[in-house]
């Protein structure tokens, strides 16, 4: 039953509000530049030694796996039940407590530190699985564009609000404070996902009560993974559509989760506190123009289509990873940033909404389609972070891994290129 309410949907949106400021402040803007400039540039990690990034990504990468293990069996249960608020709501509070004490940060016990790191994250993408899922479930799909852009929109928004009141803490408080109201902006950004979260959990439809303890429960999860595993084989948009999501997620996710240790390490900044005033600008710039960024591609969707729209975001981000092998310059990473900004929300925002049109109408299982969505996306972030970190790694230049990207985009591209408009015919869902 489509719930086609508005103050409905206006919740919905309010998540991303409230779970944006984690991509900010912990994966793009201030936890960044604090790991770079407070941990060292060679750390120990289990008794093995890494380059402090490199650690990270696959650090990142490897918990981005797990995730592809465990959420299309927790998506299946959640549609078996009718309950993805329910598991919305525990990632929610996973994902945000760990934020919280993530501001307890300590480079001397480095594996429980990281540990937090990892499940702030887990947290985080398990939730946008269920949260996504609701999308088809309260909207026609002729308004699954627009809202989803909205959300994307009302992130960005908050966001921002958020890391400029950091950005006061930290740089009105005498130098050797710092550290201390940085390590704070890691529990604001915690309180901030956890305490708006609630907007949208009190408007979201409840399901059933699930019982974890029972094989039932299990077997029924499985069931629904099955069942939408062998509709999706029999499909020729929906399928291919995903094989081009996977592609390209690889690149377009590791980008987010790398760009500022790239500009932390690659572009001459100069002296001083140059770096640090540098990334940050580059980091409102890009968030700032995002949001218009997602509602422009929505249009150019409108107009055009969204596989048109998609195939020029994907486009545009193949010219913007050659234009960064051969930046050096402050003002020219500004201007990559911008660019950054104007596709990135607009590709994650089609993305979404895209999937989100294909899938059948009226389907109950939603959680249980777009855990194969998130499946494709967390696989491919895996891949295009352990390439990247790898790289590196054995380079030791973060330059060298972005050739890597290049290739996923354009096989990217080239998938999207055999995704059918419209769906061939096939027996109906069920």
């Amino acid at each position: 039953m489509l719930l086609k309410d508005k103050k409905i949907q206006k919740a919905w949106t309010f998540y991303d509000w409230a779970n944006s400021v984690y991509p900010l402040v912990i994966s793009s803007a201030i936890f960044p530049i604090f790991y770079e400039g407070y941990v060292d540039s060679k750390v120990m990690f289990f008794g093995f030694e890494f380059i402090n990034t490199a650690l990270i990504t696959i650090l990142s990468a490897g918990y981005f796996l797990l995730l592809v293990f465990i959420l299309p069996f927790l998506s299946g249960i959640a549609d078996a039940f009718n309950n993805k608020k329910v598991f919305m709501r525990f990632f929610c509070y996973l994902g945000s407590f760990s934020c919280i004490l993530l501001s307890f940060f300590d480079k001397n016990h480095l594996e429980i530190s990281l540990l937090l790191f990892v499940l702030t994250g887990i947290g985080f993408w398990s939730s946008l699985v269920f949260y996504n899922a609701f999308l088809p479930e309260i909207a026609d799909k002729k308004d699954h564009d627009s809202l989803s852009a909205r959300g994307f929109s009302m992130g960005y928004i908050g966001s921002v609000i958020l890391l400029l009141v950091c950005l006061i803490l930290i740089f009105s408080s005498p130098e050797e404070q710092r550290p201390f109201y940085t390590r704070l902006c890691f529990a604001l950004a915690g309180l901030w996902w956890f305490g708006f979260s609630h907007v949208t959990f009190k408007r979201l439809p409840n399901g059933k009560k699930v019982i974890l303890n029972d094989k039932t429960t299990y077997q029924k999860g499985i069931t629904e993974l099955k069942k939408v595993w062998k509709y999706v084989l029999r499909t020729k948009r929906l399928k291919r559509f995903i094989y081009s999501f996977f592609v390209y997620s690889m690149a377009v996710q590791t980008i987010m989760l790398v760009a500022v240790y790239f500009g932390t390490k690659e572009i001459n900044w100069g002296s001083g506190s140059n770096a640090k005033m540098g990334l940050i600008i580059s980091i409102l710039l890009i968030q700032l123009i995002a949001i218009p960024g997602a509602i422009l591609l929505s249009k150019v969707s409108k107009i055009k289509g969204n596989l048109f729209a998609l195939k020029l975001s994907i486009f545009i981000w193949i010219l913007l990873c050659f234009s960064a092998f051969l930046v050096y310059d402050p003002i020219h990473f500004y201007f990559i940033a911008g660019f950054v900004g104007l596709v990135m929300g607009g590709t994650q925002s089609l993305s979404r909404s895209t999937f989100s049109k294909y899938i059948p109408k009226a389907t109950k299982d939603t959680s249980s389609f777009f855990s194969f969505f998130d499946i494709s996306e967390k696989l491919g972030i895996v891949i295009g972070m352990f390439s990247y970190g790898f790289i590196e790694q054995i380079t030791g230049s973060m330059r060298n891994s972005i050739v890597a990207l290049v290739v996923f985009f354009l096989i990217g591209l080239l998938l999207l290129f055999q995704v059918p408009k419209e769906e061939i015919s096939i027996e109906a869902y069920g």
